[in-house]
């Protein structure tokens, strides 16, 4: 066996390409703070609306909920779930998992609410989209990734759909 598996690869396999999906921004007042649990410090944020636009696709956040898990390794684990409405009343239910790590004076400067830039931490997401509107039918058929930012008032995201 090769030393190498990654050698004469059909060129189809050796990068990954993506198209601009949507930018999606999520309104989310203070978090819930529960604290210390087995499973590690626990927030609660409540997504209180957003907006999000892509060629494809554009609308509103109606609702949704993001559950944080501190871990000792200085990573957040975020479990989100969010309601979507189109601008043509189509709904979208989108779930995704995402980790934010990064230095720990970066990470305190973000949990305090100041800026920083989006270039010094790690902050990606793995979105699913579900939805029963024959027009956005094909999101639930793909596989995209996104990259966040976290402001103030909630986070913002670039989604790209991995072609």
């Amino acid at each position: 066996m090769s030393t190498s598996l990654g050698e004469n690869l059909p060129k189809a396999l050796t990068s990954v390409r993506t198209r601009p999906l949507v930018v999606i921004r999520e309104q989310i007042p203070p978090l819930i703070v529960v604290g210390e649990t087995p499973d590690g410090f626990r927030r609660v944020g409540i997504v209180q609306g957003g907006a999000f636009a892509g060629e494809r696709v554009s609308g509103e956040i109606v609702t949704g909920n993001d559950w944080q898990t501190v871990r000792k390794d200085n990573c957040l684990r975020l479990d989100v779930r969010l309601v979507l409405k189109t601008t043509d009343d189509a709904l979208i239910v989108m779930t995704y998992q995402a980790f934010r790590t990064g230095p720990q004076g970066v990470l305190e400067k973000l949990d305090k609410g100041e800026a920083v830039d989006p270039g010094s931490y790690y902050f990606r997401m793995i979105p699913i989209f579900e939805t029963s509107a024959a027009r956005y039918d094909w999101l639930n058929r793909i596989v995209a990734v996104g990259i966040g930012h976290r402001r103030a008032d909630g986070p913002i995201y670039s989604l790209f759909e991995v072609l």
